[in-house]
């Protein structure tokens, strides 16, 4: 199976599988390269440095400190074989390949809270809607003080998250402080958590806003009710789409190429190129575009990787959206797994992949059409002025629109967009777009 790496996000879910997931394709890759590549084992054995590895295993063995078994020599030589070709390749053991496997699904086991972390401790970003979290009242800004009697002070994240973890049904207690007040438990079970990565709204009338958290299988298929459940809230044909890639750490390679295929009609999405002959594949556009050819503007920053490149590089060099942001990660190389014996399994790089116009995105990533860099949107008070509506005696409006005097506005509900820079700015160049291309 071919898959991206995975990347470590601030906001954790708090679940079997932490971060964002590891990417596969649609076609399974083969244990062993096929004959007449360059993979072949036709090279004769490296004798001497097999005499090596052995004597030095021998001598650690007999020399180190602590008896050492042969099963754990074995294991720490396999991982730094693959560590050390790059570092997206890997020597996965049962639990990590479990993880890998559960982590493309969207369904988890656990609690249902992101985290993430703020002056050493560990923060609710988010409680899951309809999981245990959620049910038992945690709250976003609660902070995690203690993990079953334990301070959380001083661990890193993937410590803190990694004693949250456990299995289906058992309970845990979670010191919580609230608002700066006194701290509380809560106690509850884990749950197998279904995560959905796609979420959307209407920012204004006739103006969708899609996010994606991460690529996972089912993503595509939500990017397409997304864009179905935005024209019927809007009752009418939308004049413009975001769609917001930020911190996205990618996932699974056939999801990108799906919610890619929703946005255009014809023309290659991406390709990969390696050594072997299943490494080479193409993909493009089935013509079933979803969103009507509405404008377009994509956000990217340094977060967004793999998967959410393939998508903003295809987007731009299809000329179907702006990608507006900063330089995206720069992770354009591609795993296969190979499984092993005894639930085990390799996680190896096999290829590059290409943007349409044969750009590499490794190590340097997808440049923004429009630079916008993160900032704070603060309001400014904004006294209102005296108006015409409400000097004694006006005239009417002449035809027939009610007076608007000062203050008679209502309150704007508030929305994403008030203290997010980056996609207010968005969305004021997709009005620009919408009108320039008379909608």
């Amino acid at each position: 199976m071919l898959h991206l790496s995975r990347l470590t996000s601030l906001a954790l879910t708090i679940a079997l599988v932490i971060g964002a997931p590891l990417a596969f394709a649609a076609q399974p890759a083969p244990a062993v390269a096929p004959a007449g590549t360059a993979a072949t084992s036709k090279a004769p054995l490296p004798l001497e440095e097999l005499r090596t590895f052995a004597e030095v295993m021998d001598r650690i063995k007999a020399a180190y400190v602590e008896p050492v078994d042969d099963k754990t020599l074995l294991e720490n030589a396999i991982k730094g074989m693959l560590s050390n070709l790059d570092p997206h390749s890997a020597y996965l053991g049962p639990e990590d390949f479990t993880e890998l496997q559960e982590s493309t699904s969207g369904e988890f086991g656990g609690l249902g809270i992101e985290v993430g972390a703020e002056d050493g401790f560990i923060k609710v970003v988010s409680p899951i809607d309809d999981t245990p979290a959620s049910k038992a009242g945690i709250q976003a800004g609660d902070f995690i003080v203690k993990i079953n009697g334990a301070p959380t002070r001083g661990q890193t994240m993937t410590e803190a998250v990694d004693k949250m973890r456990g299995k289906i049904g058992q309970k845990i207690t979670l010191t919580l402080v609230r608002d700066g007040g006194t701290p509380f438990d809560v106690t509850l079970a884990r749950a197998v958590i279904q995560v959905k990565s796609v979420k959307a709204q209407l920012l204004e009338s006739g103006y969708g806003y899609i996010r994606i958290t991460q690529f996972q299988v089912k993503t595509g298929e939500e990017v397409s009710k997304a864009l179905a459940k935005l024209r019927k809230d809007n009752g009418k044909k939308l004049n413009g789409v975001i769609l917001d890639l930020r911190n996205n750490p990618g996932g699974v390679l056939q999801a990108a190429v799906e919610v890619v295929d929703h946005f255009i009609t014809k023309g290659l999405i991406v390709y990969t190129k390696g050594r072997i002959a299943n490494s080479e594949l193409r993909f493009s556009a089935t013509g079933k575009d979803e969103s009507e050819a509405v404008p377009m503007v994509v956000l990217i920053n340094g977060g967004s990787a793999s998967a959410s490149e393939i998508v903003a590089g295809a987007l731009q060099d299809q000329k179907r959206a702006v990608v507006m942001g900063t330089t995206s990660f720069g992770k354009g190389s591609v795993q296969t797994v190979l499984p092993l014996n005894n639930d085990r399994a390799l996680k190896i790089t096999t290829a590059l992949y290409f943007t349409p116009n044969g750009r590499s995105i490794q190590a340097q990533g997808i440049v923004p059409d429009i630079e916008v860099r993160k900032a704070k949107i603060t309001s400014e008070a904004d006294g209102e002025y005296f108006k015409e509506a409400d000097l004694q005696g006006h005239l009417g409006n002449g035809n027939g629109g009610a007076d608007k005097p000062t203050g008679s506005g209502s309150k704007a509900k508030a929305m994403p967009q008030d203290d997010d820079y980056q996609l207010a700015q968005a969305l004021s160049l997709l009005k620009g777009l919408s009108i320039t291309s008379g909608r």
